[in-house]
């Protein structure tokens, strides 16, 4: 069931991935940023609500948001920051970086979150894992090589090390993930760290980009703004539900979850009429046989 979920939330995340190309073509980035937070906050709410005020019309079921301690909150905030920096590196990255480039680099994060859990929790990878380690590795480099054919080159351009740095900081949310939703409720964590994240993006709008506004890119209202707010909210939804199980592992969920990046490369080849698509297209089944490798070494 959980794995099910995971391809779910694969899904709706490819969606989401498009919608936040769409939005952020020629436009401002922490505008964007601000109504998608705002608005998954506002999609979970009437859920925070009836909790609070008739919790026994929800109590029992994954849409009930029970009270959380204090210490809780702490724990929120830490992933509101991690999610909220992974962003705001990946929202600047996609305005100014071809889709087919993002969407690849993106799917690298199952290798990080095996890395991480290597480092951080002792674990050792086994021939399959090391396997798919290696062809992430080399689908990368050929990556930058088709980079370089539209003029981006990897090692200068500052917009390929922030979705660098948006997909590291990616993986480390993604093995805070696994301990937050085995102890305590995955929808009172996706709420809460919504709200966070709208809070502090309250206070990124007001002192960053309000004064300077007319000297920056200028903010145009799109409704595919609210499309990126619904698929991260449903995607989100399915993720963290899978995660609640105990025999849900962290690595085959974020593994299934970057096949996201089928979706959003099918966009930016047929939505964004997006150049050279051979090349990308062999680096990008590197990487799904890649992701099987992994899967076949967390089996």
């Amino acid at each position: 069931m959980w794995l099910a979920l995971a391809f779910g939330s694969a899904f709706f995340l490819g969606c989401y991935d498009i919608s936040k190309k769409k939005s952020l073509t020629g436009n401002a980035v922490i505008p964007v940023l601000f109504f998608n937070t705002l608005f998954c906050t506002l999609l979970l709410s009437p859920l925070f609500i009836i909790s609070q005020l008739s919790p026994d019309t929800l109590q029992g079921t994954i849409f009930y948001i029970p009270p959380i301690a204090l210490e809780t909150h702490g724990y929120i905030v830490l992933k509101s920051i991690l999610v909220l920096s992974s962003w705001i590196l990946s929202y600047f990255a996609i305005k100014h970086l071809p889709l087919t480039i993002v969407g690849p680099i993106n799917a690298t994060r199952p290798v990080m979150t095996l890395v991480g859990a290597l480092l951080i929790f002792g674990e050792r990878l086994n021939f399959y894992q090391w396997i798919g380690v290696i062809i992430t590795i080399v689908s990368f480099f050929l990556l930058s090589l088709s980079g370089r054919k539209e003029g981006i080159k990897f090692h200068r351009n500052k917009w390929v090390f922030f979705i660098l740095f948006a997909a590291m900081l990616a993986a480390a949310s993604g093995l805070y993930d696994k301990f937050l939703m085995q102890r305590f409720s995955s929808t009172a964590v996706q709420f809460w760290y919504n709200l966070y994240q709208w809070l502090l993006m309250v206070v990124i709008l007001l002192v960053l980009w309000y004064p300077k506004r007319k000297i920056s890119s200028p903010f145009e209202w799109r409704w595919s703004i609210i499309l990126i707010s619904v698929f991260l909210t449903i995607a989100d939804f399915l993720y963290f539900y899978a995660l609640t199980d105990s025999e849900a592992m962290i690595s085959i969920a974020s593994m299934v979850r970057r096949s996201s990046v089928l979706i959003s490369f099918a966009g930016g080849a047929l939505l964004f009429n997006e150049k050279n698509l051979k090349g990308k297209a062999i680096d990008l089944v590197l990487i799904i046989i890649a992701m099987f490798f992994l899967y076949l070494g967390t089996k």
